[in-house]
């Protein structure tokens, strides 16, 4: 007798889908469905070819087994086809749980454009997993160190994204800075005006080298000057007296050519708006340390280039020591220059310091005064060559004497921008 043996693989699980189909009048369902489906992998990796069964339905009852479908490949379902009397049909999408016990046809019902199939394979992506990702993350303007939310984002001169600096109300320039709605930083006033398009004054004969505008520039460098439609260049082509323009003898305006003017100017009937309104560059809470090495307590970053050549800058701190087991000490920094280095003994509770620095074209001279509660006055003068062209941080801080619970707290600090005033 000879045996004769090969690989019998068990077959896969099925799901019995089981339950009473009616028509809407009460009465059972009588009919065919007709299952097709595409080829699939299921669920135990046996292959599934494409192919269909027809299930009779009498007197409502439907009952038939299925391969479940959402745990096999992507996509898998069943099409059914619903037909009675030969006149009505109808077909739907099944997607089949594993179950071990029958489940109902509302179980296995898929609407229209859902997907199914397995749920989805999640995983964590590194960044180096996208072509190019890593390079467009570098080139991003990244956070600055004065980021803040509900302000407006002015680029520093590192790149970063910083929070413009001053009042809520006031109106931000191309360069960052900030002031009063209307100011012009170079002498135009809260309430300066604007000429469009101004015939200016004179007699265009190809000798005149005088026109007369109707008011005078507020700034100067607010002027933009056409002939013949043709921009020209202050200091060049012409230059700026007051209200008079001067045409230097290659730009002698022709007969027959048509000359204009566009500029800002201070308002004639109220005095004060040709002056320049203080700008509050930072004011803040600062924060607090225990430490005896020098910590920051609070910054104030000046963009680079705000500064210009006869400002004038006042700054303002007031600081409290609390316990009496330390000494302390306080100090302001203008960029890499220390204005102020002020020791309190254990007995200071609490000391403040007005600083005054006027801008000049290498840098800044300041003067300092402090004072403390016990009464204690301090004054000082120097300066300070630290580049206006870059970004400039003034730094309060402050340490402990020796390591003790007592702290040095910033309380507040204020710096306070006088813009330069060329025309009062």
């Amino acid at each position: 007798m000879i045996a004769m043996g090969g690989v019998v693989s068990a077959a896969p699980a099925l799901t019995t889908i089981q339950d009473i189909l009616y028509k809407a009048d009460g009465s059972r369902f009588n009919g065919t469905l007709t299952i097709t489906w595409e080829n699939f992998q299921a669920g135990d990796d046996s292959v599934i070819p494409t192919q269909a069964v027809t299930v009779n339905v009498v007197n409502g009852v439907l009952k038939v087994q299925l391969i479940p479908t959402t745990n096999a490949s992507a996509g898998s379902s069943y099409s059914v086809n619903y037909a009675s009397q030969g006149r009505y049909q109808f077909t739907e999408t099944w997607a089949v749980l594993p179950s071990s016990t029958p489940i109902r046809l509302r179980d296995v019902r898929v609407g229209s454009g859902v997907v199914v199939g397995p749920p989805p394979v999640l995983a964590q992506m590194q960044i180096s997993d996208v072509a190019g990702l890593a390079t467009e993350l570098t080139a991003r303007p990244m956070r600055g160190v004065s980021f803040d939310i509900s302000r407006t984002a002015v680029i520093n001169s590192a790149g970063q994204l910083d929070a413009a600096q001053g009042n809520l109300g006031d109106c931000v320039h191309v360069d960052g800075t900030s002031g009063p709605c209307g100011s012009g930083g170079g002498g135009a006033g809260a309430y300066a005006g604007f000429v469009d398009s101004e015939t200016p004054a004179g007699l265009v004969n190809g000798t005149n080298t005088n026109f007369t505008l109707n008011y005078p520039p507020s700034p100067a460098a607010s002027v933009a000057f056409y002939r013949n439609g043709i921009l020209m260049k202050q200091n060049s082509d012409y230059t700026l007296t007051g209200n008079t323009v001067h045409f230097l003898v290659a730009s002698v305006p022709q007969s027959g050519d048509l000359i204009q003017a566009s500029y800002r100017y201070a308002d004639p009937t109220n005095p004060l708006s040709s002056m320049a309104t203080p700008q509050v560059i930072c004011s803040s809470a600062g924060t607090s340390t225990n430490t005896t090495t020098l910590t920051s307590l609070g910054t104030c970053r000046i963009p680079a280039n705000l500064l210009q050549t006869g400002d004038r800058l006042e700054l303002r701190f007031e600081a409290v020591h609390q316990g009496t087991a330390s000494g302390y000490t306080l100090q302001a920094a203008w960029g890499a220059t220390t204005m102020l280095s002020r020791n309190g003994v254990t007995g200071d509770s609490a000391i403040a310091a007005r600083i005054d620095a006027g801008v000049y074209a290498n840098g800044a001279q300041w003067s300092v005064q402090s004072w403390n509660s016990t009464g204690a006055l301090t004054v000082g003068i120097g300066t300070a060559s630290d580049s206006l062209a870059s970004e400039l941080v003034i730094n309060f801080s402050g340490q402990l004497a020796t390591a003790s619970a007592d702290a040095v707290i910033l309380r507040n600090f204020t710096v306070i921008r006088y813009p330069a005033q060329s025309r009062p």
